[in-house]
């Protein structure tokens, strides 16, 4: 009896230990989540531009990088506008295969968030959201979502959000996503139609998008881009951290 008690007692003090994460589970990105930016049709900068982590186009050649004054090293780039290495389609072996697997990848990260409905939050805010706080979860906008004044994110490091746009998704000028307890990479958005971050704006927090992400002057995204179509950097910061 004295050992079922013991072990009953040391069974509760270990499950106080335990954290459950809250939220949906999150996307895989498989190898996508080795690019702080990736496209599929082009990716071009205003200098002065910042990006901390690699870049990749494909299908899109390495003439559809344009603003990056790129020094080409054998099977990958460089550029004073990156921290990290510069990917292309039409760069030698291996490159082209690893970058048709890793579209595939951003690709099916996509479908995925796409295609999640489970304790789901609909249209809150009727797409337009207006200093609210989000607990993780899972929230789906059927419209275009326009960040009007700054969005706070609370919770544990360990929670998930995964925000569904079906429209396109505006970030004011002068706004930011605020993360309180909340990681970059455990922060999904995936929108299907345009992202436009406005200017000195700050964003966290992963873009899976299936068109084309605009930061326009001065704004900033800490977590990553991974864009079915084009990228365009205004003079503007990127880095995953």
């Amino acid at each position: 009896m004295f050992a079922i008690k013991t072990f009953l007692a040391l069974s509760s003090i270990a499950m106080t230990n335990v954290v459950f994460a809250l939220g949906p589970p999150a996307i895989n990105l498989g190898t996508a989540g080795n690019f702080v930016i990736l496209a599929k049709s082009g990716l071009s900068i205003v200098p002065p531009s910042s990006i901390t982590g690699n870049i990749g186009v494909s299908p899109a050649t390495s003439g559809a990088i344009t603003g990056f004054s790129l020094i080409k090293t054998g099977a990958f780039a460089t550029s004073t506008q990156v921290i990290g290495s510069v990917f292309a389609s039409d760069f030698p072996a291996p490159t082209p295969a690893t970058l048709t697997a890793t579209i595939l990848a951003m690709e099916a990260a996509f479908t995925d968030g796409n295609s999640r409905t489970a304790n789901v939050t609909v249209n809150l805010g009727a797409g337009t959201l207006t200093g609210l706080t989000l607990a993780p979860g899972l929230y789906t906008w059927t419209n275009t979502v326009n960040v009007v004044t700054s969005l706070t994110l609370s919770g544990l490091p360990t929670d998930i959000w995964i925000l569904k746009i079906a429209g396109g998704l505006n970030v004011a000028a002068a706004q930011k996503i605020i993360l309180t307890g909340a990681l970059p990479k455990n922060v999904f958005w995936v929108v299907s139609g345009t992202v436009k971050i406005g200017t000195t704006s700050s964003f966290f927090g992963v873009l899976l998008a299936a068109t084309d992400v605009i930061l326009t002057t001065m704004s900033s995204l800490n977590g990553r881009i991974l864009s079915q179509g084009a990228v365009v950097l205004q003079q503007a910061t990127v880095v995953f951290a």
